[in-house]
């Protein structure tokens, strides 16, 4: 890491999965109402870990190549389809049950932090999504929980997932800002050491309940970052906004 130096940051660039939005509590819940409609009895928190386990090798196969380019949609629902055979409840959840769990990644509660702490990083600066979620998910996410965002960049637009460098370039091109201008917040250790390789200053936001109670998240003290904060309020204080 150099000097950071937060005048020359113009864009902040926000993770979204875990760091904006609680996707463990927004999956459990909406899962658990999904398995009660089918008559099906479901450890929800435990599911909703089991799917997010699959995503990250997910990632990879097609960052690697081995396999052409899917939205995420895509990959959530093949590993959705893969954890209900594993757990013998596939026939269960038709069609529509499963484009429902799906979409459950679509509706999100976010962090209390969030939205005003969003708000008063606009002040000084553009801020917005960088996500391996698609572009419809992340537009009916942002819309539902009021999120402060002036734009929407996607991983669908790089065509390439994060860690990816291509999908830490890609805002950076498309708002026309070097790389170091652009600050990544990011809750998760792999997501902050993609964007410094690919040239991104990066923020840690600690959020030690992101993967629920009883499992330990990414702490700031195992991440190599210019800043480590505690919410989007800290770091608006940090960037003098």
């Amino acid at each position: 890491m150099g000097t950071f130096d937060p005048a020359s940051i113009r864009v902040v660039a926000c993770d979204i999965f875990g760091t904006t939005v609680d996707w463990r509590t927004g999956v459990a819940d909406q899962a658990a109402r999904i398995a009660a409609d089918r008559g099906v009895g479901l450890d929800a928190g435990a599911f909703a870990d089991a799917w997010r386990e699959r995503y990250l090798p997910s990632l990879r196969r097609v960052n690697r190549g081995e396999r052409d380019w899917v939205p995420l949609d895509t990959l959530h629902r093949e590993s959705l389809d893969d954890l209900l055979d594993e757990r013998g409840v596939a026939g269960a959840f038709d069609e529509a049950a499963r484009r429902r769990l799906v979409h459950a990644w679509h509706r999100l509660p976010a962090w209390r932090d969030a939205v005003p702490g969003l708000a008063r990083l606009r002040r000084r600066h553009v801020v917005t999504t960088l996500s391996n979620g698609g572009f419809a998910l992340l537009t009916t996410l942002v819309k539902a929980e009021g999120l402060p965002f002036d734009c929407i960049v996607s991983a669908e637009l790089a065509r390439a997932y994060k860690p990816a460098p291509r999908a830490y370039l890609t805002v950076a091109e498309l708002l026309d800002v070097d790389p170091g201008q652009v600050l990544l917040v990011a809750a998760h250790r792999w997501d902050i050491d993609g964007a410094r390789d690919a040239g991104l200053a990066t923020a840690f936001l600690e959020r030690p309940l992101e993967k629920g109670p009883g499992r330990t998240a990414d702490r700031a003290a195992d991440v190599a970052a210019d800043l480590a904060v505690t919410g989007f309020d800290h770091l608006a204080d940090v960037l003098g906004c």
